[in-house]
């Protein structure tokens, strides 16, 4: 039993690519992946990611990359597949969120979140697919949120986004499955990355947490080994899935 578990997370040969892999949850994502022996592409809109994943060791690439732009989407994950020579895995991490109450949403405001967060992520999956479906087999994370289940306040347009990657989600877990590829989602509650810091410091975070189960936010590094094991060969079965992972918040 022991071998099959080391078998199952070792990632040798493997390759990823992650969106949103210059910072937090994304780069959490890359960092782990990589300790496991996993090759890496990160996608980023900052020209920083160059750096990130040359910081990484060798083999790994980043590009720079606005993923509102589907002609970027395409050749980036074309020049990732070619860096790389395969691709087995795609992280969806890149996100943003705009937040206001749902009578002062703009439609620049309504358009990006959109873009971002579901087109994007749409787009980037159907990319790396059909270079997952030559080799017969590929794992996809699809990063949702906790707003993807439940209501939250000037959350109208981010809700809204996370819960159509959600269903986009099981839809492509059905039309993929006969290829090899499984496809899930994960939906994690406000996650301590350097931005979610400073975003909840104080009062607001600390009135946040009381109303979370556990009593705190999550880690990147929790997020991470969630997605591991979604793409690890222990998850074989899973697909179509949304994996809450929010301290017990949406269960109240």
């Amino acid at each position: 039993m022991s071998n099959f578990w080391n078998q199952a997370f070792d990632l040798n040969g493997r390759c990823a690519v992650i969106t949103g892999g210059a910072a937090g949850i994304g780069l959490a994502c890359a960092s782990l992946l990589v300790e496991r022996g996993a090759r890496v592409a990160l996608l980023d809109r900052d020209p920083a990611v160059v750096e990130v994943a040359a910081g990484l060791g060798a083999g790994h690439i980043g590009l720079a990359v606005d993923l509102r732009q589907l002609d970027q989407v395409q050749t980036a994950v074309d020049q990732a597949a070619a860096h790389l020579g395969r691709l087995d895995f795609l992280v969806n991490s890149a996100g943003v969120a705009l937040l206001d109450k749902a009578l002062d949403v703009d439609e620049s405001a309504w358009d990006t979140t959109l873009d971002i967060n579901l087109k994007a992520s749409f787009f980037v999956a159907q990319a790396c697919a059909r270079h997952m479906i030559g080799q017969g087999t590929g794992r996809i994370v699809n990063l949702a949120s906790q707003a993807a289940v439940i209501g939250l306040d000037r959350h109208v347009a981010y809700c809204a986004s996370k819960a159509a990657v959600v269903g986009m989600t099981k839809v492509l877990a059905m039309e993929w499955a006969s290829h090899g590829i499984n496809v899930n989602a994960v939906s994690p509650t406000i996650v301590e990355t350097a931005l979610g810091k400073k975003a909840w410091a104080g009062e607001l975070g600390e009135r946040a947490k009381s109303q979370i189960p556990v009593g705190r936010f999550a880690q990147p590094e929790e997020i991470a080994g969630l997605v591991l094991y979604l793409l690890s060969d222990a998850a074989k079965m899973i697909t179509g899935e949304n994996v809450v992972i929010d301290g017990g918040y949406s269960i109240q």
